[in-house]
């Protein structure tokens, strides 16, 4: 058993006007693979070290297995990490890091041997056991470092940005090697990462945090589909999902000087303003669509030729979403700032369409969108307005 619960968990350093992580309430259940994501300084590695008791909370309670464990030292909680930076001992070889922590619990030599044999066999690094961390290419050392945590089964395991140190080929390969080792050994796994495509592939459920405050815990599909405020609707999707302030009137929406129908499902307003979201990938080449559904004209600026697929990237004569939660998720780091670096207002849009012809810069294309793939939020409190077929949408 593994599971985990924090009740109003709170972190307050000296000196700060804000909490780094602000009565956060979550309940992982036994087995599960949670991912803690968000942009630098938003609280996740924080979040992460107190629950492995490296870090006191000011507040709140953490429960392990039902049990009390909020002022646990870390070696009473029965939770191994996996950091960053490995942390192996340099001195010692491959086999002698995973002996380590077993030597000090004064585990029987026949017992340890075995364990630590099952677990190299496991990670494919038997014929690395005689060689030292100086020795090893960056997976190599991840896979060491994973085996460490490993040998001591523990109920649970919490990793603080474990692939960030390795190149883009590499990460995607040890991605896919930790969700088949979770899916093999069923542990309570408590992951953290800047990177929400690393979150979305590896988490049953996501958790999204900005400021210290839990914004969504959903899963992945629900996130996508059904954000519950602009934060989560810009930080999750890549490419970025498109923005824009619109009119509504007439049973429609108005903006750049396009009309496009409400949708029938839609909540909103008979008349006033919302932001409307457009994920790059709901637009296609007009040739290719229903002749039914709605266009949008645009003269690309920029054309990303990825294979399969093109981003076609234009600006529409409509501002930029001024809101502080996007601007602070399109910055990426916690802070708020321009996601464009040319001085042009007006707003940038992308599609994702199918490499189906070439495209090129300056050219005029037709867009078709589906409404019934749009989303909605309110211009003041960046909530997600209301679609009464959302369940259906994300099923």
């Amino acid at each position: 058993m593994g599971s985990i619960q924090l009740n109003d968990l709170t972190k307050a350093f000296p000196d700060t006007e804000v909490p780094a992580v602000d009565a956060v309430s979550l309940e992982i259940p036994d087995g599960e693979f949670l991912v803690l994501v968000g942009p630098s300084g938003c609280g996740k590695s924080t979040l992460l070290r107190m629950i492995a008791g490296i870090e006191t909370s000011s507040s709140g309670q953490i429960l392990i297995d039902d049990a009390e464990a909020t002022h646990l030292e870390p070696k009473q909680r029965d939770i191994a990490m996996v950091f960053q930076n490995y942390a192996l001992y340099p001195h010692m070889t491959v086999a002698e890091n995973l002996h380590f922590a077993l030597r000090l619990r004064r585990m029987p030599r026949a017992e340890r041997d075995a364990r630590v044999a099952e677990v190299m066999a496991m990670l494919r690094l038997t014929e690395l056991e005689e060689r030292k961390p100086g020795q090893l290419s960056g997976g190599q050392r991840q896979r060491v470092a994973m085996g460490r945590a490993m040998v001591r089964e523990p109920a649970a395991f919490l990793m603080d940005e474990p692939l960030s140190n390795l190149d883009a080929k590499l990460r995607v390969a040890m991605r896919s090697e930790l969700a088949r080792l979770h899916e093999r050994l069923g542990v309570t796994t408590i992951y953290v990462t800047h990177d929400q495509t690393e979150a979305m592939t590896l988490g049953q459920r996501v958790a999204v945090l900005k400021d210290g405050v839990l914004q969504q815990v959903d899963s992945p599909q629900r996130l996508f589909h059904a954000p519950r405020n602009l934060f989560v609707a810009a930080f999750i999707g890549s490419p970025t999902i498109n923005l824009v302030e619109s009119e509504v009137a007439d049973g429609a929406l108005h903006f750049a000087g396009h009309r496009v129908p409400v949708p029938p499902d839609a909540e909103l307003p008979s008349r006033g303003t919302v932001i409307v979201g457009i994920r790059p990938s709901d637009l296609e080449l007009a040739e290719f669509a229903s002749d039914s559904s709605p266009r949008i004209s645009a003269r690309l600026e920029i054309v990303e030729n990825l294979g399969a697929e093109i981003h076609a990237i234009f600006p529409i004569d409509a501002p930029r979403v001024d809101v502080e939660a996007v601007r602070k998720a399109a910055a990426g780091e916690g802070e708020a700032g321009d996601d464009q670096l040319l001085a042009d207002e007006r707003s940038l849009f992308t599609a994702a369409v199918a490499a189906r012809r070439p495209l090129a810069p300056g050219e005029t294309v037709e867009l078709a969108l589906d409404p019934d793939r749009l989303y909605f939020f309110d211009p003041e409190s960046g909530l997600a307005l209301g679609r009464r077929g959302a369940t259906e949408l994300v099923a």
